[in-house]
Formats: C-alpha cells, structure tokens, sequence
C-alpha cells in the first residue's frame, strides 16, 4: 500500500462530495487529489491524475459509474475503484465487478466502512458493506431453497477452498502459487476444477461467490 493514498471522488451531489472529501482528508495517508461530477470526466480525471483509488457513484450524467469504472480500469488497472452506490441487488454488484471494481458500499454505509474499503483496495483487496454481504448471503440461500439445490461448496477440497479464498482476495496465480509453494500450473488446474464445481464463469462471478459465502467480506 503507498505511504499516501491519493483518491479521486466522482459523484454528481455536490454537497455528497464535499462530505466525502473532508471525511478523508482527516485521514492519515490520504489525500483527494481530483473530483468528478460525472462519469466522463472522472475517466478524463483519472488518466490525468493517476490515482490509487476511485470513489465513484453508479449513477451520474453522460456516463454511469459502471462503464466509467471499466474504462479507468482499462486504462489505468492499477486504480482501485470504490463503488458508493444506493443500489443494493445482486446485478448492480456484479456488474461493478465484472467492469473492474474492487469494492462496493452502501450511500448509507458506516464511515469506518468507506475508510476501510478504501485501505483494502489500494493494497489490491476486495471490499463489501456488511449489509452488502447481508443482503447477497440471504438472497443466494433464497435462490438455492426455491430452486431445492444444495450449495456445490462441499464439493471443493480442501485445498480448492483455500485457493478460492485468495483468488477472491484479488491474488494472482504466481502469487498463491508462492504463498502455497505448489506450481503455476497446479493453481491454475485447481482454479479451472474451482470454477467448474461451482459453476462460475469469471473472476467477477467468483468474488460474489465468495462474499455470498462469507468467504471474503
């Protein structure tokens, strides 16, 4: 994680940005180096600036925040992008995800929250709001009831669920591989079964898993 985090804010309220600014201006190591009332220009902003991390709105004029982050991202994979959003079904989550977004709250989330997803993905960690994980961890076992499955968990071993916990963390293959002293060809094979056994199609799919699951929060 770098010695200072420089942010950039994106949102179309004013008064929002303004509260979030000097939220985390008192924090130590972190600066606000941009702010953005749209999508397009927080994309502009952050080529410009090159920040560590994006908080950034889904709904904002001339581009959402969703196609905004993926272009950042893009562009720059190295930012870390915060998703503060209002909306808190599953297709909002996962579309933020698959677009590049590592975290993703609440507009009402607690402000230990927002300071600590902020922290997490600036050192390339996922992040949820507790009512985000609440809320995706009912409706998964309201799905797999209506639908009488069980969950396909218990079919990983026990080796598979210690490499699904730090794929969902954001680690790269070399990295569990090193963690775990196995080779690059091993973790990528148990990633492959991982995916298989539990029907997921993507790394986005497999972060929400995971914060379905409790796995990561």
């Amino acid at each position: 994680m770098p010695d200072t985090i420089r942010i950039l804010l994106a949102d179309d309220h004013n008064v929002l940005r303004d509260g979030l600014r000097l939220l985390l201006e008192r924090q130590p190591g972190f600066t606000v180096v941009a702010e953005a009332a749209g999508g397009r220009e927080a994309v502009d902003l952050a080529e410009e600036h090159a920040p560590d991390v994006v908080v950034m709105d889904i709904a904002m004029p001339g581009m959402n925040g969703i196609e905004a982050a993926r272009r950042i991202v893009d562009n720059r994979p190295n930012i870390g992008v915060v998703i503060l959003s209002m909306h808190y079904d599953e297709s909002y989550v996962l579309r933020s995800l698959k677009a590049g977004a590592r975290a993703y709250l609440m507009k009402d989330s607690l402000k230990a929250d927002v300071i600590e997803a902020i922290r997490a993905v600036a050192q390339g960690n996922s992040f949820f709001s507790p009512r985000i994980s609440r809320i995706l961890q009912e409706d998964y076992i309201q799905a797999l009831a209506a639908r009488n499955e069980e969950d396909s968990y218990e079919l990983l071993t026990e080796r598979e669920r210690e490499i699904l916990q730090l794929a969902a963390e954001g680690r790269t293959n070399k990295e569990i591989a090193n963690l775990l002293n196995l080779s690059l060809y091993t973790v990528d094979t148990h990633r492959t079964h991982i995916l298989q056994k539990l029907n997921l199609h993507s790394v986005a799919e497999l972060i929400l898993y995971s914060v379905r699951k409790g796995i990561i929060s």
